[in-house]
């Protein structure tokens, strides 16, 4: 990616740094352009809710925050820190795979599917990163994992392999084993979809404590009560482009693009 400039905006203001800033994000498979210049800023504490058909670019976008997908262009930066790139005389160079995964651990992502070791205990789940990544003692391991499971409300489960778990016990350790690395932000990437819908109301709870913690977060869902109720702000994505976005109450109950009312009319 040495072709691509930078544009430098994004340190005229020292005072201000946004958690999340994307600038002209744009991501290709092939011939196919799934991200077409995206740019955006989340503030600190603030949560993001991304909304839209299939298709539209959301989960992608979520990738390349934390470098699971490489940008085609543009930059991101989370923290004033660029993600997944050295700036040298105003190119950009792609880190080495280790730089790369050293900034993710600063980075909490929650999947759609749960993605927990099916042959450790709920606990060990939890207590997996800090142990092998961060090398934190065992004891304080452990003490730090049955905190967060007692905060997703699982205390009682904590032996307990993910197969006697049900999907909405699964996707609060996941949330509690991405909160095991101390991150500054969370991505979720529709958390509650792979649920049966009498279980996602557990999970959005946990997601709705976060929020009042003040978690910087950014959620890519369908569950427009969760964005009108815990969102700060929300885009809507369509096309691999941002059509619109603002308050979520204002969007939700009067959106102004034609394709923001095309999709919200068949979702609210």
């Amino acid at each position: 990616m040495s072709d691509m400039t930078t544009p430098g905006a994004a340190s005229a203001d020292r005072g201000y740094v946004p958690m999340v800033l994307a600038e002209q994000v744009s991501k290709s498979f092939g011939s196919h352009e799934v991200l077409k210049s995206i740019s955006l800023e989340v503030k600190r504490g603030e949560v993001m809710c991304l909304v839209g058909p299939s298709g539209s670019g959301k989960s992608t976008f979520l990738r390349c925050i934390n470098h699971l997908e490489v940008l085609s262009a543009g930059r991101l930066s989370v923290d004033g820190e660029l993600i997944g790139y050295r700036e040298t005389s105003g190119k950009l160079y792609e880190m080495a795979p280790k730089e790369a995964a050293k900034q993710r651990r600063d980075i909490g992502m929650v999947f759609q599917r749960f993605n927990l070791f099916p042959h450790m205990t709920a606990l060990q789940n939890v207590m997996e990163a800090p142990l092998r990544v961060k090398g934190l003692p065992k004891a304080q391991a452990e003490r730090t994992a049955r905190d967060l499971l007692a905060r997703v409300g699982l205390a009682e489960r904590a032996d307990y392999y993910p197969a006697h778990l049900s999907g909405g016990q699964q996707q609060r350790v996941a949330i509690a084993r991405a909160l095991a690395m101390e991150p500054k932000l969370m991505l979720f990437d529709e958390p509650t979809s792979a649920l049966d819908p009498e279980l996602v109301g557990e999970v959005l709870d946990v997601m709705k404590g976060l929020a009042k913690e003040g978690m910087t977060m950014i959620v890519v869902t369908h569950e427009m009560g969760f964005a009108r109720e815990v969102g700060d702000s929300l885009v809507f994505m369509d096309g691999g482009v941002v059509v619109e976005s603002g308050d979520p109450e204002l969007v939700l109950s009067n959106p102004q693009h034609r394709r923001t009312q095309a999709f919200l009319s068949k979702v609210l």
